[in-house]
């Protein structure tokens, strides 16, 4: 055998081993990838909470700085406007940026961020730096909802209970926001409801850097098709119509979720302690969270777009009763509300997950959250303008017609794709 030949067969031996071995490394790797998917997706889980908790610390702080300043309400939630506009207007970037460049950079983005931001917020000297501080807020936490919804929705392997599962975490977070930053205020002083979750922050973005590794560029292998196809005449008309809905729905949801605390302190009864007031919040939020567990079971059963419309009438209905209760009966009035508005967030995520492929994802999700929460700009400013000129009733009264138009919304995007889902559904027979 010539010299070559050796060489050959050397080869051929050598190569047997460091197959089978890159072979059993793939096989490893392929095994870790679920374990690392799991531990990004609680994160993100973590994340949805905390982006709530701490976009509703200034409601409830506001309430005692009432004293502090000798501010009015009205004067001083306003202050919380930019930081609400900036939750929504730097949703876009934050969506195009995870898409082109690193979800799991930007959410470490999100949780250092925020985190400084709290940190400013605690330590302004005066109420202009509190209002710069909030809107860097925003800012940071525009981020979650466009690169986070994304980053869920592609590496859960059953949508409907995780982004439910995730709803209740937001939702969580939300209900927590108001008792905790109540205790807080009431043990430490108001700056210390910042100064604390902006801790746990910090310290969130230091685990993640170190547990979720960077997932490389992946936007040449994401899905250029979505799980149901639409044409594009009706694909427009859809998009137009979650226009609305995502405007309506930020009008409805912030209008709420801000206003909650000083509902309840002013509609309850004489003398509420604030603690007491933070604590029925809490729990009216955590009715949100259970209907979000619920609904994530539902979408099992019926059609995401059908049931869309469904939980939006209930939305409406919340809302009006809320406008003209009080006392007990507001209370109940305020979950149904929540409950509702707290499961459209899970549906209208899923309805826009079927019919948008994972390549555009980050970037509807950035428009649906940049019209959401630039509409909840105008909720704190529509708070302050309207509770200064008919109190609540007229609030809540003006949040009812809003939600009106929610409904009609929904309802034109079922009877809209319903002819394709059936068509979908009978395909296979044909």
């Amino acid at each position: 055998m010539d010299g070559f030949g050796q060489i050959a067969l050397y080869a051929q031996a050598a190569e047997a081993p460091m197959l089978g071995r890159s072979v059993e490394l793939s096989q490893h790797q392929a095994m870790a990838i679920p374990d690392i998917n799991k531990r990004s997706i609680g994160f993100i889980n973590w994340a949805h909470a905390l982006d709530h908790y701490v976009m509703l610390i200034f409601p409830t702080v506001v309430i005692g700085l009432e004293i502090v300043y000798g501010r009015s309400y009205a004067e001083l939630i306003a202050l919380g406007t930019p930081a609400f506009i900036a939750f929504g207007v730097f949703s876009l970037p934050a969506g195009w940026l995870g898409d082109h460049w690193s979800r799991r950079n930007m959410m470490a983005l999100f949780y250092g961020g925020c985190g400084l931001s709290l940190a400013a917020a605690g330590l302004a000297p005066n109420l202009v730096m509190l209002a710069i501080a909030l809107t860097a807020l925003g800012m940071f936490a525009a981020i979650y909802h466009p690169v986070g919804t994304a980053m869920l929705i592609e590496q859960a392997t059953l949508r409907g209970r995780s982004l439910a599962f995730n709803g209740v975490c937001g939702n969580l977070g939300a209900a927590l926001a108001a008792g905790l930053t109540a205790a807080l205020v009431a043990g430490f002083g108001w700056r210390a409801a910042f100064l604390v979750p902006g801790v746990l922050c910090l310290g969130t973005a230091v685990l993640y850097l170190c547990l979720v590794p960077n997932e490389g560029r992946k936007e040449a292998r994401r899905a250029t098709v979505a799980d149901v196809p639409l044409g594009a005449a009706l694909a427009a008309t859809i998009f137009a119509l979650f226009v609305v809905i995502a405007l309506c729905a930020g009008l409805v949801f912030n209008i709420v979720a801000v206003a909650l605390p000083k509902i309840l302190d002013e509609r309850l009864g004489a003398d509420v302690p604030l603690i007491l007031v933070g604590g029925v919040a809490t729990l009216v939020f955590v009715c949100g969270a259970l209907a979000q567990i619920a609904v994530g079971r539902l979408v099992e059963k019926f059609p995401p777009h059908i049931l869309f419309a469904v939980i939006a009438s209930l939305q409406f209905l919340g809302v009006l009763w809320a406008a003209q209760a009080a006392g007990k009966m507001l209370i109940v009035a305020l979950a149904v509300a929540m409950a509702a508005i707290y499961a459209q967030v899970t549906v209208n995520d899923l309805v826009i997950a079927r019919y948008t492929a994972d390549a555009w994802r980050g970037r509807i999700y950035a428009v649906r959250y940049f019209l959401t929460f630039l509409a909840s700009g105008a909720a704190v400013t529509a708070i302050a303008f309207l509770y200064g000129r008919g109190g609540f009733a007229l609030l809540l009264g003006t949040t009812a017609i809003i939600a009106l138009g929610f409904v009609f919304a929904t309802a034109a995007i079922a009877v809209l794709v319903n002819g394709v889902e059936k068509g979908r559904a009978v395909a296979p027979a044909e």
